[in-house]
């Protein structure tokens, strides 16, 4: 790949060719700054960039997150006001994004189309290095100060900016409150000790002046690491760079970098509050330790603390996960369990949650005991060796259906390049394997890290996370009282300038900006075809079974697809239970430890999950399945197929004690995931009454799932009542077991003929009943209006419309209408103005939806009225052809948007099991690209009717009280 050539700015360092991954590394230098340029080169279309800067902040103001959202509202070649959100539409990218971690700031994005790639550049590149950071921006992005009835000073006083609410919605969340509370203890002196993206009562401290000093310290090349992939030449990368950037830049002596920490000489113990309003505060309390263990640049240290966590935690036979999991201190082991290898210095974590303030020191004898017996007893050479395995397969998995594959190589890869180690040891483990594995061949290896990194380091943290009901009342009352005092404080001057202020800001936000100086693609650079599996690729085979060749190193994918059965309201409420039972339990002669060890020996892992689509003609009509997935490398496919067949077979529901934690697990992962996705389900809410398919999501995956798992866990305290739920799920699996079922294998082509084999050889004698009837579901078309209530600090606002589904004749234009709403008024009006950390709006073809949203937002009526004024704006634009182009490029792009080999496969397949054919996907798109603005306007005014909207909120107690009583409330 010649990647030893490059640009004469530029000096080559070292390259490697990382064969299981199919990948060339190169390191490179710029001379003039000291830059650093790492090029993954490979034959993926789709190209990935990104800038990182380390951005070390001393305190939790959020300096570097507040700096990385105002350095994208425009620069010195392109200064409009939004030049990201702009390029959003502008493109055809399958990802952009920017991320502020706990010591860098990174700015990615990737587009399969070469032309789309360098424009995003041009931005990026400007966008960093040349910000304008106009202090309006900073503003609203950050914070600011306004009087809460516009240019009225007798009204109190508010903080308001998009950072400061999304920092108050994030530390709604137990878990992230957990995390930053045990690294400010875990990390005394260092940069970890602080809140990067920033506490929402030190935000208001940073002023404009700390926001441009820091940029100017920071965001320079000689602090700076470029990383790109894909099968652009590095030369033509580095001209650009030079070009458009690093050329105005000499090299900077000042060296920012994270220190090592100082370690303790003791344990620590320490107990904090976190804020929950509710009445019953019983099972709510954390517990977690930590210990603070070597640098994670140390390939070597690395790859044993990665071996070690998983031998002590990966699943349920797993010594520690087991303590954990069987222990009755808590009620699941903490989200924190795991090892953390991003920051300089990495840290080991385990802990319980659902517990109670009284058992912390029973649960840290009880991690300390542990411990000790797994020194003492050793861990058998086999778990060692199944973890081994681990870490093979997920090195040699081509993955990309979250991430593109080439971003996820490079974060991957960045926090070794961030400390200044070696990002090409990360990405090539092959030979820190064999070490490795040479290594655990001496029985007291394991037990040696434990004792040294664990039961012998002082360095460790025991932290205690008690709820407090009156938390949040205390931080209202003292951040209206610092409001309070400050106001007391304003001069006339002081009154009029933050009117003042209001006003310009609200001017900027209305000024339409000249977007003609931004870079942009058109629809003459879309491609004509949707890039899918074709019929030929996707071959039938025997038994029922549809086959697809495809590169994919050496692993082998399986799924067995399962018609669901008709079934109770009660049964699908259980449905998640029963999914995630079915592979967790154990099965045949083996108990749930022993299978999870099996499963990790020889395979990826196993999961299953139900698959639901309306119909391509009628959202009503519905298509409903249960697919068990799995995967592992092509040497034990053959034990992939056995293990599915008997895990259908003879998964066991006597194990109760089991079947008791998984619910438990079940519950509080719910319960925590509420405002990490409160806009999600907050969509599934209002929707839940227009289709079937919403019902059913809103019943098993949304916010009334979560009230049922919550009921069944408190019913599971009694002991009859858990014999009862074992023998429901018993009795539901018999039942699907001998449905009618279909297979789909992906795999190298020199895989096929064995594994096409070995199906028919473990699957041909499982029965399948002739008398089935399949799951249908009532047909319903009514909205709600509904306040769902729960622990946060923000709302998550959602309106739905009935529509249409995808077979009809308007369904391309409300797909089209959703990306053109958000582009024109939902993110100014939403986000800009209101200051929630994001708003949308799109059409649901599957459940004949057009839905709006906001996430992490202060407001309710507000944004609800402004989810209205979307439409009222819509019928007043003329003239919109730029606007409309760029609402159909972003449709385009997320159709477009490429997935692993095995991901591209399982999508097609499972599109065209619900009727939606490639020819059926090709023939929308086609719609897609022809859509007016006279549809647009034609489709909003049919269907988003005032009248016909449904609405539900997810918010908190104190908020709904102030609200209407149009709104049912209901308690998650």
């Amino acid at each position: 790949m010649h990647t030893e050539l490059c640009h004469p700015t530029f000096r080559f360092l070292q390259s490697r060719t990382v064969e299981a991954l199919n990948i060339e590394v190169a390191e490179y230098e710029h001379l003039a700054t000291g830059a650093r340029h790492y090029h993954i080169a490979s034959d993926h279309d789709e190209n990935v960039f990104l800038v990182a800067f380390r951005t070390v902040p001393g305190d939790s103001r959020g300096v570097a997150h507040i700096l990385e959202h105002t350095a994208l509202c425009g620069s010195e070649r392109f200064p409009v006001r939004d030049p990201f959100f702009m390029m959003t539409r502008r493109s055809l990218n399958t990802f952009m994004n920017a991320f502020t971690s706990s010591d860098w700031t990174a700015y990615p994005f990737a587009s399969q189309n070469t032309k789309d790639f360098y424009n995003l550049l041009d931005v990026y590149l400007d966008a960093t290095f040349f910000s304008r950071l106009d202090p309006l921006d900073f503003a609203q992005e950050g914070h600011r100060v306004e009087f809460a009835e516009a240019n009225n000073p007798e009204s109190p006083l508010v903080y308001k900016g998009v950072v400061y609410n999304e920092m108050k919605g994030a530390m709604s969340s137990p878990v992230s409150t957990l995390w930053q509370t045990l690294t400010r203890y875990l990390f005394p002196t260092t940069t970890y000790h602080h809140n990067s993206g920033g506490e929402p009562d030190c935000i208001p401290d940073l002023t404009y002046d700390d926001l441009l000093e820091f940029y100017r310290s920071h965001y320079h090349p000689s602090n700076a690491v470029f990383m790109t992939f894909g099968n652009l030449p590095v030369t033509e990368l580095q001209q650009r760079f030079e070009d458009k950037a690093l050329a105005r830049f000499e090299r900077r002596d000042e060296v920012i970098a994270v220190s090592d920490e100082k370690r303790y000489f003791a344990p620590l113990r320490v107990e904090e509050a976190y804020a929950l309003s509710q009445e019953d505060l019983s099972q709510a309390t954390h517990h977690v330790m930590g210990w603070l263990l070597p640098r994670a640049i140390d390939l070597d240290d690395l790859m044993q603390a990665h071996l070690l966590s998983r031998v002590l935690l990966d699943n349920s036979s797993s010594p520690l996960r087991a303590a954990l999991e069987s222990t009755e201190l808590g009620s699941a082991p903490s989200p924190l369990c795991g090892l953390e290898d991003s920051n300089r210095e990495m840290s080991f974590m385990c802990g319980l949650e659902g517990s109670e303030p009284e058992h912390a020191a029973a649960f840290e004898q009880l991690v300390l005991d542990t411990l000790e017996r797994v020194v003492e007893e050793g861990v058998s050479q086999e778990m060692v060796e199944a973890q081994l395995h681990q870490l093979e397969l997920s090195q040699r998995e081509i993955t990309g259906d979250g991430y593109p594959f080439g971003l996820q190589l490079i974060l991957a890869s960045m926090p070794a390049a961030i400390h200044r180690g070696n990002p090409i040891d990360v990405l090539d483990i092959d030979p820190a394997l064999e070490k490795l594995r040479a290594q655990v061949r001496d029985p007291q290896f394991i037990p040696g890290l434990i004792q040294r990194w664990l039961l012998d380091n002082p360095h460790r943290v025991r932290l205690t996370l008690r709820p407090d009901a009156e938390l949040a009342d205390r931080r209202e009352a003292a951040e209206a009282a610092r409001l309070e005092q400050m106001k007391a404080a304003l001069d006339e001057n002081s009154k009029q300038a933050i009117i003042e202020q209001a006003e310009a800001l609200e001017a900027r936000q209305q000024q339409v900006d000249d977007d003609s100086i931004l870079p942009c693609v058109t629809l003459e650079d879309v491609p004509a075809a949707l890039h899918l599996p074709t019929a030929a690729e996707l071959a039938k085979g025997p038994a029922n079974t549809t086959w697809y060749n495809a590169g994919t190193n050496g692993l082998v994918y399986q799924q067995v697809i399962i018609d669901l059965p008709e079934l109770s309201e009660r049964e699908q409420s259980l449905l998640p239970i029963f999914t995630y039972c079915l592979t967790e339990l154990g099965c045949g002669e083996r108990d749930y430890r022993a299978n999870q060890a099996y499963q990790s020996q020889y395979t990826g892992g196993l999961h299953a999950y139900t698959s639901l689509r309306g119909g391509v003609n009628d959202e009503q009509q519905v298509a409903a399945y249960l697919v068990m997935s799995g995967k592992a490398l092509s040497v034990n496919s053959e034990r992939l197929t056995s293990l599915m067949a008997e895990t259908l077979t003879q998964a066991r529901f006597d194990e109760q004690t089991r079947i008791r934690e998984i619910v438990a697990q079940q519950r509080t992962r719910r319960e925590q995931g509420i405002t990490g996705s409160g806009h999600a389900l907050a969509m599934m809410a209002a929707t839940a009454q227009f289709a079937p398919v919403a019902r059913f999501s809103h019943l098993t995956r949304g916010l009334e799932g979560v009230r049922r798992v919550k009921a069944l866990d408190k019913q599971l305290q009694d002991a009859e009542a858990l014999a009862s739920l074992s023998a429901e799920l018993a009795a539901l699996h018999e039942r699907i077991k001998v449905a009618p079922r279909r297979f789909l294998m992906v795999a190298e082509e020199e895989h096929q003929k064995a594994m096409l084999e070995q199906l028919v050889q473990y699957w041909d004698g499982i029965p399948v009943t002739e008398a089935f009837a399949p799951l249908s579901l009532p047909s319903t078309r009514e909205g709600v209006k509904q306040l769902w209530l729960t622990n946060t600090q923000v709302n998550f606002c959602a309106c739905a419309f009935p529509t249409v589904p995808t077979g009809h004749a308007d369904a391309a234009a409300l797909t089209v209408l959703g990306d053109f709403l958000r582009n024109g008024y939902l993110h100014r009006a939403i986000r800009e103005k209101g200051g929630a950390y994001g708003s949308g709006a799109g059409q649901d073809n599957g459940d004949a939806v057009f839905r709006f949203f906001s996430y992490r937002d202060p407001r309710v009526e507000g944004t609800l009225e402004d989810f209205l004024k979307a439409v009222d704006w819509l019928a007043g634009c003329e003239n919109e052809q730029q606007r409309l182009q760029e609402a159909i490029l972003g449709v385009i792009s997320s159709m477009d948007k490429p997935g692993s080999p095995a991901g591209e496969a399982k999508s097609t397949y499972h599109s065209s099991l619900f009727g939606r054919t490639p020819e059926i996907r090709q023939a929308f798109r086609e719609r897609i690209l022809s859509v007016t603005l006279d549809d647009l306007k034609r489709v909003a005014q049919t269907y988003l009717q005032p009248e016909r909207a449904s609405i539900a909120v997810v918010t908190s107690q104190k908020t709904a009280e102030s609200l209407p009583d149009i709104f049912e409330r209901i308690e998650v």
